[in-house]
């Protein structure tokens, strides 16, 4: 008689999903609490908190391997904390507040982000910097490419997807080192929309056929970058991205996280987010992915996003939460 084995994280990961979306959902209501205040690191510390808390309820054997905080010097569910009540190995990626800036003016697309790997599936990167580059799915495999120039992503994005350059709406940071990039992409023809915050939204955005956003291209935070990848692999699109490094003790850093990888390759999107992934994101404040909280008299109502590399699925699931029968 043969017997099967059974991966036990295959088994649990449609709960585990809607248990990570429980997750994302204490850590977005505690922030909201302190949204337009003006006070980012107060609502960090809040998101981180709630989260740390939601986690003890979750079945798994959990190592957070992406924390946040390290440049901020915001609070953070730091690098080997472990988390979960008991159950499988896995590696977390955390953001509890992604978008500090935004929850505290009040400004779109302030979120909580929570990814799940099997245990060493998850790139280990320190809190620096990454070079990105993101398309959708459904395109030619290497439609673009980290070293390719600009303008030569754009005309191949263009031609992949049967359209204009003059068509195609690139996202990137607003920050003084893309002032090249957005000078060459509206030169090349290309519509540009700049963020202030929040690229892992952005990431997402341009992944799913209802966003206006066609790439997002630019440099931002290595943890938010993983985070960006185990998304973008939930919904089979293209990624590729690259450590920049200020300094010897950077690169120190990332080639002890990572031993045996030359720290300045390359990252295809499997170099950071490979197997199976679990991805849940939850809104603070509305934007163009999801809507903030809301607030009506005994009830809390979020909205989430959660996906799965294995099935594809993208689901957006609205909880109306009521304060006399439930605690966070």
């Amino acid at each position: 008689m043969t017997t099967t084995r059974h991966n036990p994280y295959q088994v649990t990961d449609r709960n585990l999903a809607l248990e990570l979306v429980r997750v994302t959902e204490a850590a977005a209501v505690a922030a909201s609490a302190w949204t337009g205040r003006g006070l980012k690191n107060e609502a960090d510390g809040a998101a981180v908190e709630a989260m740390r808390r939601a986690f003890d309820t979750v079945a798994i054997d959990g190592t957070v391997v992406i924390g946040e905080g390290e440049m901020d010097e915001a609070p953070m569910l730091f690098i080997g904390e472990k988390v979960g009540s008991g159950g499988p190995g896995m590696d977390i990626a955390v953001d509890p507040l992604e978008g500090t800036n935004l929850c505290a003016k009040n400004l779109p697309n302030a979120l909580t982000v929570v990814a799940l790997a099997e245990s060493g599936n998850f790139l280990h990167a320190p809190d620096i910097y990454m070079d990105k580059i993101v398309v959708g799915p459904y395109l030619p495999e290497g439609v673009v490419d980290l070293d390719s120039t600009i303008e030569a992503n754009l005309k191949s994005l263009a031609q992949a997807k049967k359209c204009a350059v003059s068509d195609l709406m690139l996202c990137t940071l607003d920050r003084e080192r893309h002032e090249e990039l957005i000078a060459r992409a509206r030169a090349a023809g290309a519509r540009v929309t700049l963020l202030s915050d929040g690229d892992v939204a952005a990431a997402i955005a341009a992944c799913l056929e209802e966003s206006e956003i066609d790439i997002y291209v630019g440099s931002g935070g290595a943890p938010e970058g993983v985070l960006a990848a185990a998304a973008v692999r939930c919904v089979h699109g293209q990624m590729q991205g690259r450590l920049l490094f200020e300094d010897d003790d950077q690169v120190a850093r990332a080639r002890k996280m990572n031993p045996g990888a030359d720290p300045s390759r390359k990252l295809a999107l499997e170099d950071m987010a490979r197997g199976d992934v679990l991805f849940s994101a939850t809104g603070v404040t509305g934007g163009a992915l999801l809507h903030g909280i809301r607030r009506s008299g005994i009830r809390t109502v979020t909205h989430s996003l959660v996906m799965r590399s294995k099935s594809g699925t993208i689901r957006f699931v609205e909880g109306h939460h009521d304060y006399q029968t439930k605690t966070w």
